[in-house]
């Protein structure tokens, strides 16, 4: 299983961290080492001061697919689930500055979090999904897949026409404007419409 993680797909959290707006999706992968296991914590690394929560629509591949036309990837996933980027933020920015890879503020272990599954057939239109991130009881992201820059079957398009996709592998869909620091103690808890998809604690 590897878990592809799309940057830069919302126009508000481009601007939030001042970023360039791209032409073509931003890709990075994360390994299933980075994945929180199920029921544990997140415990902060000590290599960083500044980890963000990025909340993010998730895509399951059911089928191995390799250039994949957009008019077929519906056929290429059957569940939408919901999940968190953890980013290391003050590293990334580093990494950045050196024009350096970004997998050691990305891919660390228990980076990737990832809840429940829907299937898509209870989705009335995956391309119009809310979702919603709170912490310690307040929204703290909100975001719809109406204002993605690419739609999720685009990004299938795209994907594979560098990656063969595997049955299980994860996309991460990028995250909407709001991100910001976990501290220790920390609630985090992620909706689709009304429906939680995680909670956990930060340590």
């Amino acid at each position: 299983m590897k878990l592809i993680c799309i940057g830069r797909n919302y126009t508000e959290h481009i601007k939030e961290l001042e970023n360039e707006k791209p032409t073509e999706p931003v890709i990075f992968i994360k390994p299933d080492t980075a994945v929180l296991l199920k029921k544990q914590p997140f415990f902060i690394p000590d290599f960083s001061d500044d980890v963000h929560h990025e909340v993010e629509i998730l895509v399951k591949i059911n089928k191995v697919g390799k250039y994949i036309d957009k008019k077929f990837a519906h056929k290429y996933y059957e569940e939408i689930g919901l999940g968190i980027d953890f980013t290391a933020r003050d590293l990334q920015s580093k990494l950045k500055e050196k024009g350096l890879p970004w997998e050691k503020a990305k891919s660390f272990d228990g980076a990737a979090v990832i809840g429940n599954w829907l299937p898509v057939n209870e989705i009335d239109d995956i391309n119009n999904i809310e979702f919603s991130l709170k912490k310690n009881d307040n929204i703290v992201q909100k975001g719809n897949t109406s204002h993605m820059l690419w739609k999720i079957d685009e990004i299938i398009e795209y994907v594979s026409k560098y990656f063969t996709l595997k049955i299980g592998d994860i996309i991460f869909t990028g995250t909407p404007s709001g991100v910001g620091k976990v501290i220790a103690n920390d609630k985090l808890n992620g909706f689709i419409g009304t429906k939680e998809m995680f909670s956990i604690t930060v340590k």
